[in-house]
């Protein structure tokens, strides 16, 4: 009886260790799939031209399973809120009419009052600002933990999520690449109402000729020129 007891134990502790080992193996696999996955997203988003569609689809699908899953999903949902206002701010950079203001045919098309495009630079410097402000706030280390949170997972995957994938958020809070960009657009943007201004205040002292704007003194031009010349 007692050898068979030990034998029975033996198998056991065989299936066991087999089970275990499995489990090892298995999880191995996720965590290097989930490290590809975020290694691939990385190199994504630090292209010079940034493919929106092709981050968004990364962001909206899963590769890995069980735990695994958990935390891939829940720290694709933080960078997807942190990653909107990014977006966000990528589709006014890229918005036809930010480079329209200074052209002949929005001279013509919305001048000599220029309502439309007064309100349009108003609106955009707010817009950035609060897109520049939201996309900071994500930056804290309280806030990505949050997705996190209350998901009942082991405190292996949460240290996980934390130290491998979220890291010291100081040092990236520190970053203002993103602020400089949005300021200087800010800046463009100014200077932009400023010259709307401009001819908004002489609006019968210039026309369009030829897609060219004539100005019927000296002095307007040269002060045009000037303007002008702040934003190149």
């Amino acid at each position: 009886m007692k050898k068979k007891i030990l034998i029975g134990l033996g198998v056991l502790l065989v299936v066991i260790i087999g089970a275990i080992g499995y489990v090892v193996v298995s999880d191995s696999k996720q965590e290097e799939k989930l490290k590809n996955e975020l290694e691939e997203l990385n190199t994504l988003v630090n292209e010079e031209n940034i493919d929106v569609d092709k981050v968004k689809k990364m962001l909206n699908r899963t590769v890995t399973t069980g735990d695994y899953k958990v935390v891939e999903t829940s720290f694709k949902a933080y960078l997807s809120d942190a990653f909107d206002s990014v977006f966000q701010m990528l589709d006014i950079l890229n918005s036809d009419k930010l480079v329209s203001i200074l052209t002949a045919e929005n001279y013509q098309n919305d001048g000599p009052n220029f309502t439309e495009t007064k309100a349009y630079i108003t609106e955009t410097k707010t817009k950035l600002e609060e897109l520049k402000n939201s996309y900071y706030s994500f930056l804290t280390e309280e806030k990505a933990m949050s997705y996190i949170e209350n998901k009942e997972l082991d405190s292996y995957y949460v240290d996980l999520y934390k130290d491998e994938y979220v890291g010291d958020m100081e040092n990236v809070n520190k970053d203002k690449t993103v602020e400089d960009s949005v300021n200087q657009i800010i800046e463009l943007l100014n200077v932009s109402e400023e010259i709307i201004n401009f001819l908004s205040e002489n609006s019968n002292s210039w026309h369009i000729e030829d897609n060219v704007i004539v100005f019927d003194t000296d002095e307007l031009s040269n002060r045009y020129t000037e303007l002008i010349n702040k934003i190149q």
